[in-house]
């Protein structure tokens, strides 16, 4: 007998762009973009028809159980401490909205971009989780770092073009109030001059249930609820495995659901050849509200059919230079009491305060 096989919630489609739209840069897609990020809107939307990304999400998708599967030792060389489990290999070291730590999934995470972001040892040592060296298990697994890196560029590639349409619809939406923004303040040249684009390869481990009873929220079973609070999330759509073999997810209640502006919750669904883009709240305060960012989180499959189901995602955190300056406006609402009077605090400042508020793992 299987169990949830409806999702007590409705079933929301992305709001979609082709990649043809995408890179034609006179075209005006302002519409679209208030659709998926507005006021209005879920803070996420997907890009169909990107040349050469299918394939690159299953080269890198394939590897993720391969790697959860490695020893623990060779697991254990993977970690890096220092970072806060941010560069490498991660698991049980996050915690779940109970305060429990996360079991249920485990972490990759590198920058696809550079090994090692060119740095001072004293800005290593301010911002630990953000300037640190990729860890690739070279010998264990050597297709990981090929593979990881290719998905990611393509995935920073459209998101650039994607920030550059952003950038048309809140000058647009600013104008309307009077006020201007500089070209160097836009999403567009904030992501080009970063140095410190994080990938995460996520693997869900297969969820121990055979019934329908649950502890807790079980909406938010296979990864809890919080919004990004970077710039621009790139996601690609899920892959569902049992036994190394990829399968359909049994359960259509399982996936990614958003809360909304009016405190609704959805479930969201976009193709598994499309390439989603979630706004972060560091984009939200700095656009003052025009891009909106949303809560989200990940309900595991029930049933009996989801005996021995695991899960593979990506997702890369497109954010500002760990020193670019953020100068917040005087309204904004999301972690007032983490900024300064003088309103100004760089991106590595802001994401180390944002650790410690979470994870409190500093004295």
């Amino acid at each position: 007998m299987s169990c949830s096989s409806q999702t007590a919630f409705p079933t929301l489609r992305t709001v979609t762009i082709s990649y043809s739209e995408l890179k034609d840069k006179s075209a005006n897609l302002s519409m679209k973009i208030e659709e998926g990020f507005g006021p209005n809107g879920l803070g996420i939307l997907s890009i169909t028809e990107v040349p050469g990304f299918s394939a690159l999400r299953q080269n890198l998708l394939r590897l993720s159980p391969r790697l959860a599967g490695l020893p623990e030792e060779t697991k254990k060389e993977l970690e890096d401490p220092h970072s806060r489990y941010n560069f490498g290999w991660s698991h049980g070291k996050e915690k779940l909205e109970s305060g429990k730590p996360d079991l249920l999934k485990s972490s990759f995470y590198a920058n696809p971009i550079l090994d090692t972001p060119t740095m001072e040892a004293s800005v290593i040592q301010r911002y630990p989780s953000y300037c640190g060296s990729n860890i690739w298990p070279d010998r264990a697994l050597p297709e990981l770092e090929v593979a990881f890196k290719a998905l990611g560029k393509l995935i920073l590639d459209v998101g650039l073009m994607v920030a550059y349409h952003c950038d048309r619809y809140g000058k647009i939406s600013i104008s309307s109030k009077g006020m201007n923004m500089h070209e160097d303040q836009g999403l567009e040249q904030t992501l080009l001059r970063s140095r410190c684009h994080k990938g995460r390869l996520l693997y869900y481990f297969p969820a121990q249930q055979s019934n329908c009873t649950q502890d807790g929220d079980s909406t938010s079973s296979w990864c809890g609820w919080h919004t990004d609070h970077g710039s621009l999330t790139g996601l690609t759509c899920a892959m569902f495995t049992r036994d190394a073999v990829e399968i359909p997810c049994p359960d259509s209640a399982a996936g990614l659901y958003i809360r909304t502006r009016t405190d609704q919750i959805v479930k969201v669904v976009f193709g598994e050849d499309e390439i989603a883009y979630q706004i972060g709240e560091t984009t939200e305060i700095l656009s003052r509200g025009y891009l909106c960012a949303t809560p989200h989180c990940v309900q595991a499959p029930k049933g009996e059919d989801a005996s021995g189901l695991e899960r593979s995602t990506f997702a890369l955190f497109m954010q500002p230079d760990w020193d670019e300056s953020l100068n917040f406006p005087e309204d904004v609402h999301i972690y007032k009491e983490l900024i300064p009077s003088s309103g100004a605090l760089t991106f590595g400042e802001y994401t180390e305060k944002l650790l410690d508020k979470y994870y409190h793992l500093k004295v």
